[in-house]
């Protein structure tokens, strides 16, 4: 599995390239649309509409009313004066090619009619007949011809069938699976009906997706298919399906016939033609459609979308927002490169919405990063230290995922056994590798960055990026080093900018997030928020979202972020410490209630012997007892008969409390690592203990 360098916004493989089962990866329930008998399916009146004729050739309408003179079905387009013609071809009871039975029109299409009929050499199995808008079109001729030639060997789930290509009275016929369900666009056009602005965000992804499968296959062929949009693809059941193969042509045809809709084909086509990127660029612009009310979509938005602040859509989703911004991007090396790696960024997206719109996350492995990693000063986890601290932006940026390693590199197997080493060890066995390949390489680089060595770190990224022009992670990885070094005013417009090249990476928005714990903290809370509520594995997102929290006043806040880390977690009793320590540390004594004490209490009880050493549980028994003992003391009933319950199985009064407290500085001067140490442990038990008569 590659990472992948083509073009300056490569980014790689998709995490989606093995199907769950169903639509959207298997992560959404889409509706399901019934098969449609087709017998109910032919027109009774087969007419195109005044409103829908234009000229093939120049796209001027033709066969218009004229005052009471209706429009003309037949004749010639009064600018260009090409022939036009919008009278069926097929009457029903025609045999095409001596086996195709017609039994009338389906509907009308770019190309022309489109027919149903029977194969009565295959079990009277339905098939779908496309004919001409004009068989004196020279391009639609020749667009039939390349259907011909190479259509029928498409074999996809998501790609309707092409069985064969017959002539009759002169016209030529493309003959196909009849797919019976309901468009994209008729599925919007209900929705609407029904009273909604689009389809639910979920849903559109979920049949982007499936179309991009479908367009991966393609390209992989040499393929493109030039003209998508909601009218071009059919749910069926549970299934969908392009049906609309008339403007697919090779990639290496520079003279092919060239078919797109305004507000879906790419700015660059008229000058430079078709490419993989403006096919993508198609997915795009319909999703955009089918997920919000997109007015103006082949007019003043022809060629961009619109605000993000004027689509309620868009500023929910700010993932999504940016994935439709960089699909759509005027600039085609801006854009996706390829279908798996935008599917593979938009399963990401569809992860983050999901878990917005229920609550529950979506963990998954990604295909460009590794998990994350641990460092206790990264999240506030070393109990000697205040609680939940700033974080050195050095240590930040050591916790950070760290891109994979590109598999197809000869080192790869080498650098995958490496992984526990320390950076210093690290450093000395990658430098002296057997192979001194790119990825190994890139690897010391990203060790030099964690060990400060950034100008040695700078010259081995020019070196591979020399080497591998356009891999992503040379701008990565310059950019931690920003980071590392506390340059945050430099690093943060840089990973916003990767934010917007893997909009659905969790690993640029904690980088992000961080930048702006002090410059934008609601900002940052939010980022941390997204990425913990998409993917709990992501603990370092927690602890974030915590300090954010707790930097803001929002101590309950910050307690509840620490407590949704999950009971299986390795880092539960780290998340449970920092909580106890949140709850009464630096805390003034006006600001504590008895239950805020008696909850820290309960997360240190609960937390079985094997969680903490002696000296810890004392030490945080001891933070516990003086916050309670000061709380009490400002209190109403600070004297030795006012009781408020239990705390650490000690009465909540100012006598056992002292006792109990005593006793845990005794125990940890009798342990402590130097004399100092003892000794000013030994006062403060003196210093608390209850006081006496004798």
């Amino acid at each position: 599995m590659g990472t992948g360098r083509t073009g300056s916004a490569r980014t790689g493989t998709s995490r989606s390239s093995t199907r769950v089962g169903g639509l959207g990866a298997g992560l959404v329930e889409v509706p399901r649309v019934p098969y449609r008998d087709p017998a109910t399916a032919v027109l009774a009146e087969p007419k195109v509409a005044e409103s829908k004729r234009y000229c093939s050739h120049c796209d001027e309408p033709v066969g218009r009313s004229r005052g009471d003179r209706p429009g003309r079905t037949e004749g010639f387009c009064p600018k260009c004066g090409t022939g036009f013609s919008f009278t069926p071809k097929l009457a029903p009871d025609d045999l095409v090619g001596g086996q195709y039975h017609v039994l009338g029109c389906l509907a009308h299409g770019g190309l022309g009619w489109i027919y149903l009929a029977q194969d009565k050499n295959v079990s009277d199995r339905w098939v779908v007949l496309k004919g001409l808008l004009d068989s004196g079109d020279a391009d639609a001729m020749a667009a039939a011809a390349a259907e011909k030639a190479f259509l029928a060997e498409v074999e996809h789930p998501n790609i309707v069938k092409i069985y064969n290509f017959v002539q009759h009275a002169g016209d030529g016929y493309i003959v196909m699976e009849y797919v019976g369900g309901r468009s994209l666009k008729d599925i919007l056009l209900q929705r609407r009906d029904e009273g909604a602005d689009a389809l639910p965000v979920a849903q559109a992804i979920a049949y982007a997706l499936e179309v991009l499968q479908a367009f991966g296959y393609l390209h992989a062929r040499g393929l493109v298919y030039c003209d998508f949009k909601p009218d071009n693809v059919i749910q069926f059941e549970e299934q969908l399906r392009l049906i609309d193969l008339g403007g697919v042509r090779r990639l290496d045809d520079p003279d092919g016939a060239i078919y797109g809709t305004p507000g879906y084909q790419a700015p660059e086509i008229a000058d430079v033609g078709p490419s993989v990127s403006s096919d993508l660029y198609t997915v795009g612009r319909t999703l955009a459609v089918l997920s919000f009310p997109f007015k103006g979509h082949t007019s003043r938005f022809r060629e961009m979308l619109p605000p993000r602040a004027d689509v309620p859509v868009l500023e929910k989703y700010e993932s999504f927002d940016r994935f439709l911004r960089r699909a759509t991007h005027k600039d085609p090396d801006e854009r996706f490169q390829d279908a798996a790696e935008m599917a593979d960024q938009l399963t990401g997206v569809l992860r983050e919405v999901l878990a917005a719109e229920d609550g529950r996350a979506r963990p998954a492995p990604s295909a460009l990063f590794g998990p994350e990693r641990f460092a206790a000063r990264a999240t506030g986890e070393d109990a000697d230290a205040s609680a939940l601290p700033p974080v050195p932006s050095a240590t930040a940026a050591a916790a950070l995922p760290v891109p994979l390693v590109d598999a197809g590199d000869p080192a790869a197997g080498f650098l995958a056994g490496l992984t526990s080493l320390e950076p210093a060890q690290l450093a000395v066995t990658v430098a002296s590798a057997p192979q001194q390949t790119p990825e190994v390489r890139l690897t010391l680089a990203r060790v030099k960055i964690e060990l400060g060595e950034y100008d040695e770190a700078s010259r081995l990224l020019d070196e591979f990026d020399a080497d591998q022009p356009g891999d992503w992670r040379v701008e990565w990885f310059r950019t931690v080093a920003l980071l590392a070094r506390g340059e945050l005013a430099e690093a943060e417009p840089r990973f916003d900018r990767l934010y917007d090249l893997l909009p659905g990476e969790a690993a640029p928005k904690l980088a992000l997030a961080y930048c702006r714990e002090t410059s934008a903290p609601a900002d940052a809370a939010r980022l941390y928020e997204l990425v913990w509520r998409t993917d709990d594995s992501f603990i370092n997102a927690a602890f974030g979202l915590a300090r954010v929290r707790l930097a803001a006043g929002d101590r309950a806040g910050a307690i509840a972020a620490l407590d949704a880390v999950p009971e299986s977690s390795i880092r539960r009793t780290s998340a449970q410490v920092a909580a106890v320590t949140t709850a009464v540390r630096s805390r003034p004594a006006a600001e504590l209630t008895a239950a805020d004490l008696v909850a820290a209490g309960g997360r240190l009880g609960r937390l079985g012997p094997d969680a903490l050493d002696v000296r810890r549980r004392d030490r945080l028994t001891a933070e516990i007892l003086e916050a309670a003992l000061d709380w009490l003391l400002i209190g109403p009933g600070r004297t030795d008969g006012a009781r408020g319950g239990e705390l650490l199985g000690t009465e909540l009064s100012e006598t056992p409390l002292r006792r109990h407290l005593e006793g845990a500085y005794r125990r940890l001067a009798k342990i402590a690592p130097d004399r100092d140490e003892c000794r000013r442990l030994v006062d403060a038990a003196n210093a608390v203990r209850p006081r006496t008569l004798l």
